[in-house]
């Protein structure tokens, strides 16, 4: 099986230096053998092989002028590097290059004479013959151009691991060194030219394009790639094709039909020149010039396709190249080739041809063009001026994949120096050893390679990473038309660094770009989207069953903006701004609160201030007639309390006013709070306090107690320290804090979260209750002497708190913004000045405009006059219960007896008069004597009863409407005694009636008498 194998081998090696004649490749022998495979031809003559006979050799056809000169650049650098006292001395490269003919066949069966020679040695055939001694082995080859054809090449290279190194292979497959492990390049991987086409797309804004590939190794994983770049930038390929230079001629119609009925104007093409030819020539025939063609490193230099009357189709296509290099000496090696001195490249030959368009003397093809095979044409010399013609031979200006395949040359070398001077104990491979530069093997040289670093005559430095590729950016040019001659110009236009952070790898100068032939100026950037754009203000709307490409504008939402066409979102305005009108940007919302400048603002606090200045003025009214009857008979000490508390609460309603901070929202309800309940706590005190007084029948201890000033403070006290507590535990769990209202579209509401609405509510709950607690006794009394008629207005002022506070609860519920302030500062104020005008304005007025009622004779009236209410009433309860007593016991028809209310105690009374029965007052020394006496029938004496009660009060009134004294105060009424001066005789004269709760004073003796509820008796009560 061995010795079977071995024979294949040599029968292979034996075929293929046999099939391959002088005129098919470029040899030198030397020291070291380099290979080559080069694409001197774009393709191969297509024939049927029906195998009636023996299988011939496919004919190489349409020579290529630039893979030519890629030949050259790997001669010329062979050429240098021997020449070179410095690089490799003493030892000569030679080389073996053959023609790939753009086909993975071709290029399989010269790579085949490559691993043939190398591996003999390996199979120890030294037994059976010596063929060894005039055949060289080839220990790296340079190589190939197509990514197809250099993945073949690859995957037999590898088996024998000889280094290749391909100057134009940028299909990312070949990064893969698992697979390729000899596999070596000098060119970019596809995977960053996809990156730079899909930046390229998103740069100029287009989102609908046409994507065509060739149908190999090269163009399927490029697409690929370039088809994940574009999904991750929501760009969208409407066709997706595969192309070849094999397809049938309805296979090209067919996809040009395609590309025409496409609304997509720009076209991606990964493919080589002769794959896309077929399909740019159709697009010629059909004369379709608006599309934009954008082209991959593989033919965006070709000159298959830049060519003159192919410019109506392509003029402005952008296609990526590779970074373009100097070699010095290049062109004039290029001008001085001729047939006579380049005999061991025998492409020239074929390269004169088909220059000059004739043959020389000895060409083969001449007998066939004799034969009648071929085209006529006339004979050359070979020494013909090369420079007269002009070829994309001599194109030197852009030196891209022919400087490529120099630095490939120049790397081996470089390798192959490391390994000459290579000092035992540093080397690479086993032990730190050193290969031996005449013993050295292929895998020793890929090795060697692989930790390959150094700096070129360019100043470039040269390393291959981890993948084998080597570092390299792209230039992007724009195709041009020559204004001399009608020609291709390949304009640079920017460039494509891919080794810098992302948004910065691409640089276009817009200004140098031809689209279809016409600079921007005249022609603007072609519009290849699947929908208009979308205007600012609006962004793009997906419908239904349509790539997202194909949108529809939808208009923003309030709130949110778009700047620039074709938003794919709308843009959330900040929290402080709003979307104007036209939602294409925002502004700063309006900073709202109830400020100290704004109108409103201002007459609130004007508002408050003026309670604050009336309250004031009723406190100082109080303090300066704080010892006259009225005063006194208010209870002055709480008053001023009370008073005091109207102030805070007017002054509590000034913290609502202003920006709200932190400080002022933590104070402002507590502050409201406690205030009002200890104004309320004070009304409280002072209306159960008279009521309590009034309706008591005996005095008793308890009654003393509730009577004492210290007890009614302890009283306000208490109610207050309840709603302390409220806003201590509010403050500690949930404190009131200033924050920024967003919720209305164009205001910014600088308003109070307070933390808890439960505990407002328990804050504003608890008030209210005191309230209508307030509001329940003052309603209770409100019928107590006229000096005492405060009760009925702490009755109109309680209603006046319920209606605004009840009133407040939906309003503060209902408004936003700086409306629930101030529904809160006119709850305050309303409320406050209520209290104020029902309770202390009649008082102001009576002391300030009517002084004549402030006197101890209008209080003794108004205390006698209730003392007469209530015990007449008394008395006809008392006599209505006797009667029906008596009715119910025997029916007596007698008269009932006298019925009397006297107080008696020694002395005489003030008033003799007798004769009539009516009522009288008499007061002996040191007595009061108050009786009431009926002798009339029992009928009668219930209509007397009331006659005199309700003459006594039309009497006073009608005197006090005239502003006149009442009659009830002068000295010819029967009901007061007569003044004089103070003696102690005349003591029941001067005595003086004061309404403290319902006590009588005796000023004279500083004594207080209680009237009991039934006016039976005038009881003695404490002394002051």
């Amino acid at each position: 099986m061995r010795l079977l194998l071995y024979y294949v081998v040599l029968l292979g090696s034996s075929y293929v230096i046999s099939t391959y004649g002088p005129h098919q490749r470029a040899q030198m022998t030397g020291d070291i053998l380099l290979g080559g495979l080069f694409p001197i031809h774009f393709g191969v003559a297509s024939k049927d092989q029906d195998l009636a006979a023996r299988p011939e050799s496919t004919q190489c056809v349409r020579f290529n002028f630039r893979g030519f000169r890629w030949l050259q650049a790997m001669i010329f650098a062979i050429d240098e590097i021997n020449n070179s006292s410095t690089l490799l001395p003493n030892i000569t490269l030679g080389y073996r290059i053959f023609d790939t003919c753009n086909t993975v066949s071709k290029a399989l069966e010269a790579t085949l004479s490559f691993v043939a020679q190398n591996k003999i040695d390996s199979l120890n055939l030294d037994e059976f013959c010596n063929c060894t001694d005039h055949i060289p082995s080839t220990i790296a080859v340079v190589g190939a151009a197509g990514s197809a054809v250099s993945t073949a090449v690859a995957n037999l290279l590898g088996l024998f691991y000889i280094p290749q190194i391909s100057y134009a292979s940028s299909s990312r497959l070949l990064s893969n060194k698992n697979q390729y492990k000899s596999f070596m390049r000098t060119i970019p991987t596809d995977e960053y030219q996809a990156t730079a086409m899909a930046d390229i797309i998103e740069h100029f804004q287009w989102n609908w394009v046409i994507a065509v590939a060739s149908d190999d190794d090269y163009g399927r994983p490029g697409i690929e790639k370039f088809e994940k770049e574009m999904e991750e930038r929501d760009i969208c390929i409407h066709l997706n094709e595969l192309i070849s230079q094999y397809f049938e001629d309805h296979e090209i119609k067919a996809l040009a039909d395609r590309i025409e009925n496409s609304t997509a104007k720009v076209i991606v093409v990964f493919a080589s020149g002769p794959d896309i030819e077929p399909l740019i020539k159709e697009m010629i025939r059909r004369n379709i010039t608006d599309r934009i063609w954008l082209a991959s490193e593989a033919w965006a230099s070709s000159s298959l396709i830049a060519k003159p009357e192919y410019l109506d189709v392509v003029a402005g296509t952008i296609g990526f190249a590779l970074k373009s290099g100097s070699i010095p000496g290049f062109k004039e090696f290029l001008q001085n080739v001729q047939p006579k001195k380049d005999s061991h490249n025998e492409f020239v030959r074929e390269f004169w041809e088909e220059t000059f368009n004739c043959y020389l003397e000895d060409s083969p093809r001449l007998q066939e063009s004799e034969n009648g095979s071929t085209s006529f044409r006339p004979l050359c010399t070979g020494e013909e001026d090369i420079t007269s013609v002009e070829t994309p031979y001599l194109d030197y200006t852009h030196l891209r994949i022919s400087y490529n395949v120099y630095v490939a040359v120049y790397s081996i070398a470089q390798a192959l120096q490391d390994i000459l001077t290579c000092t035992p104990g540093h080397g690479l491979f086993a032990n730190n050893s050193c290969a031996d530069i005449k013993k050295m093997e292929a895998w020793q040289v890929l090795k060697q390679l692989r930790h390959l670093n150094y700096t070129n005559s360019m100043g470039e430095k040269i390393h291959f990473d981890e993948n084998a590729d080597l570092a390299a950016n792209y230039t992007i040019v724009n195709w041009h038309r020559s204004t001399e001659d009608g020609s291709v110009v390949f304009e640079e236009v920017g460039y494509y660094n891919m080794h810098v952070k992302r948004g910065a790898k691409l640089f276009i100068d817009k200004t140098k770009i031809l689209w279809n032939g016409y600079s921007s100026e005249v022609s603007p950037v072609p519009f290849s989207n699947c929908s208009e754009d979308c205007e600012p203000g609006t962004r793009k709307g997906i419908i239904d069953s349509m790539p997202t490409c194909c949108f529809e504008c939808t208009e923003c939402s309030d709130g949110e903006y778009s700047n620039h066409k074709d938003a794919s979102v709308c843009t959330k305005c900040p929290n402080n701004s709003w979307s104007n009108g036209n939602h294409t940007f925002c502004f700063v919302k309006e900073i709202e609160f109830l400020s100290w400048t704004e109108p409103f603002g201002i007459a609130l606090a004007i508002c408050a201030v003026l309670g604050i200045v009336l309250t004031a003025f009723v406190m100082g009214v109080f303090v300066r007639f704080r010892n006259t009857p009225i005063v006194k008979a208010t209870n002055r000490e709480l008053s001023y309390v009370l008073l005091f508390s109207l102030i805070c609460c007017f002054s509590s309603s000034l913290i609502f006013i202003g920006e709200p901070q932190d400080w002022t929202c933590r104070l402002r309800q507590p502050a409201f709070g406690i205030s009002f309940v200890l104004c309320i706590s004070c009304i409280l005190v002072k209306t159960n306090r008279v009521l309590l007084v009034f309706e008591a029948k005996i005095p008793t201890s308890l009654h003393r107690k509730w009577w004492g000033l210290n007890l009614q403070f302890l009283l306000v006290f208490l109610c207050t320290f309840v709603q302390v507590m409220i806003c201590v535990v509010w403050l500690y769990n949930a404190p009131p804090s200033s924050y920024k209202n967003h919720d209305i579209d164009e205001i910014i509401f600088i308003t109070c979260n307070e933390g808890s609405v439960m505990a407002l509510g328990f804050l504003i709950g608890y008030t209210c209750l005191l309230a209508a607690i307030c509001f329940f006794f003052a309603f209770k009394s409100r019928k107590l002497p006229e000096n005492f008629t405060e009760a009925k207005f702490i009755t109109f002022s309680m209603l006046i708190f319920f209606i605004v506070w009840i009133s407040f609860i939906p309003a503060y519920f209902s408004t936003y913004g700086k409306f629930v302030s101030a529904v809160e500062v006119i709850a305050i104020l309303a409320s406050s000045f209520g209290m104020l005008a029902c309770i202390f304005f009649n008082k102001v007025y009576i002391i300030l405009f009517k002084p004549s009622r402030n006197t101890i004779e209008e209080v003794r009236c108004s205390t006698a006059a209730h003392a007469f209410k209530v015990a007449a009433k008394a008395t006809l309860k008392h006599n209505t219960a006797s009667r029906k007593k008596s009715s119910s016991i025997g029916g007596s028809s007698a008269s009932s007896p006298s019925s009397s209310i006297s107080l008696k105690t020694n002395g005489n009374d003030c008033d003799r008069t007798s004769g009539k029965h009516r009522p009288r007052v008499s007061f002996g020394s040191g007595t009061v004597t108050l009786s009431l006496s009926f002798d009339e029938s029992r009928r009668s004496s219930l209509i007397g009863a009331a006659h005199i009660f309700g003459i006594m009060t039309d009497l006073d009134r009608s005197a006090r409407a005239a502003g006149q004294p009442s009659p009830l105060l002068t000295r010819k009424k029967s009901l007061y005694p007569q003044r004089h001066k103070y003696s102690p005789a005349a003591r029941p004269a001067c005595c003086m009636f004061k309404l403290q709760g319902r006590m009588i004073l005796d000023k004279m003796t500083r004594k207080h008498y209680m009237l009991g509820t039934s006016g039976t008796a005038l009881v003695p009560a404490k002394k002051i």
